[in-house]
């Protein structure tokens, strides 16, 4: 018992969440590398892949852990920790865009993620007014909620566990009654040519309302996703105001962006 709850010095949830940042590198992981790892008995880890295939996180495989599918994307929870210093660089540059007093909305993703906290522990801000943050994922909300100095409006809809965004006819006819400064949008690939563009048409249809119910909209991505084009259309590159991403970013792409009139933050 004590073994399953706290071996080795890490509780349960700390190694899952472990060997799910390690699965999310590496596609697989075996017994003996994950006890290794962290530093406990074979037993427990043979235990702590079984609780993950029972959450149908992985599935199990020849001594060891795969990812369930290659489309299948880890909650945030679990992916948390994978943040690197390039996405903190967009989200400290994208939350220096927010003024006092203006009504934020956010999609959900890594990148948008840590741009919500950056806004929400932006002190100036605090003072200054607060600002409304409008979102369809449940884990900024449940951030944001927290923050005395910030409102914090979650919209409605059908809950995705892979990624915790709300999606749907519900989060549309509440999205459709308001009027947004600014959307700050993450994205799975964007280029001049095409746009930006998502893996899930559920998942583009509100960041398209999102952007029609905004003023400004800030792009976040890092610079991997420049170039990259995926299933979905959300807006063309000419309605991005600005986009913040980071300074391995394609040259070529960055040149053909400003080109459609987007204001490129390279950081």
């Amino acid at each position: 018992m004590t073994e399953d709850t706290h071996d080795g010095g890490r509780n349960r949830a700390e190694r899952l969440s472990a060997m799910l940042d390690r699965l999310a590198t590496s596609g697989r992981l075996g017994v003996t590398e994950a006890a290794g790892l962290l530093a406990v008995s074979e037993a427990t880890i043979r235990r702590d892949f079984a609780e993950l295939a029972r959450r149908q996180l992985v599935t199990r495989h020849h001594g060891g852990i795969v990812a369930t599918s290659v489309a299948y994307e880890l909650p945030y929870r679990y992916r948390s920790s994978q943040a690197d210093a390039g996405r903190r660089r967009i989200a400290a540059a994208a939350a220096a865009l927010i003024r006092p007093g203006q009504v934020v909305g956010l999609n959900g993703g890594t990148t948008t993620t840590a741009t919500a906290r950056a806004i929400t522990a932006r002190e100036d801000l605090a003072a200054g007014g607060a600002v409304t943050i409008v979102t369809n994922a449940l884990n900024i909300a449940a951030e944001a909620v927290l923050r005395p100095h910030v409102q914090c409006v979650s919209l409605g809809g059908v809950a995705r566990p892979e990624s915790y965004e709300l999606t749907g006819p519900l989060a549309q006819l509440v999205l459709e009654q308001l009027w947004l400064d600014t959307a700050i949008v993450g994205t799975n690939g964007l280029t001049a040519a095409e746009g930006a563009t998502c893996r899930l048409e559920d998942e583009a249809a509100i960041i398209r309302l999102m952007i029609a119910r905004s003023r400004t909209v800030i792009c976040v991505a890092t610079g991997d996703k420049l170039g990259q084009r995926t299933f979905a259309s959300i807006c063309p590159a000419d309605r991005i105001d600005h986009l913040v991403t980071t300074s391995d970013a394609p040259a070529e792409e960055l040149a053909a962006l400003r080109k459609a009139g987007v204001t490129i933050h390279a950081v």
